[in-house]
């Protein structure tokens, strides 16, 4: 049975950076098996793009709704995708 991929462009607003937002969305993302990547936009939010397998991109969106202790998310914007075969988790 094959699994599904999904790829989501997504935006996190809130109070994000300077507070470790994007190594700990790169572990996350790393255990969870999930390529793609993430950077700090000059509005202050971050925007990242997950890509793998549907229900661990699922899991990684669930998580990046808190984030790291230090965060304090205000909402999340997600735009499905095409797949493009991202490998590896980049910081940006």
């Amino acid at each position: 049975m094959q699994q599904s991929i999904r790829r989501a462009h997504v935006i996190v607003r809130g109070r994000i950076q300077g507070v470790g937002y994007r190594y700990a969305t790169r572990s996350r993302a790393a255990s969870l098996g999930v390529g793609g990547w993430v950077r700090n936009r000059v509005d202050g939010n971050v925007e990242a793009v997950f890509e793998g397998a549907a229900e661990r991109v699922e899991l990684l969106l669930r998580w990046c709704r808190e984030g790291p202790s230090a965060a304090y998310v205000d909402e999340i914007e997600v735009e499905w995708q095409e797949p493009t075969g991202e490998q590896g988790f980049a910081i940006r």
